[in-house]
């Protein structure tokens, strides 16, 4: 087991070697980082984006449109003195006659009963996930940057520390998972570099809440 130092900015974690690295010809460093912050520690006021949900929207207007159209009808064809539709007898029919628990019943209550609910969590959530909120310079100006875009930022940022020979970035909304691999240089030092630049790169895509870093490196296994 070996310990590295930490620098001013990060806290080393100890890094343990497995039986048989040697064998495979590779090794594995993980470290967690805090973020950094470069101006403050406010999010500038920023909430998430919010979904024009015009999907569901859509889907709810047309399945209404249905619905009241048919019955509207069938209330028009009843008012001219013409006999009821026999899908509205027969549904007539059988709220009346059916018991409050027969399976049906449950059936067509819970299901109406999921969809109000799912009407609800998409009234009161924001949506749009991937869009995440930048700082605004100006007030009549609201910016957003995708997850894949910041990700690809800190991927480019990180390929240009010395020893990385690949590296894979998953953005979330509060944490940056970077995974990099390493062909030569300590990996401590690689490490530390990567931290440096990343905290950089995430500070300079003004975003308005800064996610925590999270850094990962290891050895390319052998081929074959």
């Amino acid at each position: 087991m070996s310990e590295s130092q930490g620098s001013d900015s990060t806290q080393r974690m100890p890094v343990l070697e497995k039986a048989g690295e040697s064998t495979l010809g590779q090794s594995a460093s993980a470290a967690a980082y805090e973020p950094l912050h470069a101006v403050d520690d406010e999010d500038g006021g920023q909430g998430r984006f919010w979904s024009t949900r015009r999907i569901p929207a859509g889907i709810l207007a047309v399945l209404i449109l249905v619905v009241a159209g048919a019955f509207l009808y069938d209330v028009a064809a009843v008012r001219a003195h013409r006999p009821a539709m026999h899908w509205r007898r027969s549904l007539a029919r059988q709220l009346a006659e059916r018991p409050l628990d027969d399976t049906w019943v449950l059936v067509g209550a819970g299901v109406a009963a999921a969809l109000g609910l799912w009407l609800i969590v998409l009234a009161v959530t924001p949506g749009l996930r991937d869009v995440l909120p930048m700082r605004r310079t100006h007030t009549d100006v609201r910016a957003g940057l995708h997850r894949g875009a910041a990700a690809m930022a800190l991927r480019d940022r990180a390929m240009e520390v010395a020893g990385v020979q690949s590296v894979r970035v998953r953005m979330g909304r509060m944490k940056a998972d970077v995974r990099a691999v390493s062909h030569f240089r300590e990996l401590d030092d690689v490490r530390a570099d990567l931290d440096a630049t990343l905290a950089d790169g995430i500070r300079g895509l003004g975003l308005a809440r800064q996610p925590a870093l999270s850094v990962h490196v290891r050895r390319p296994g052998r081929k074959g």
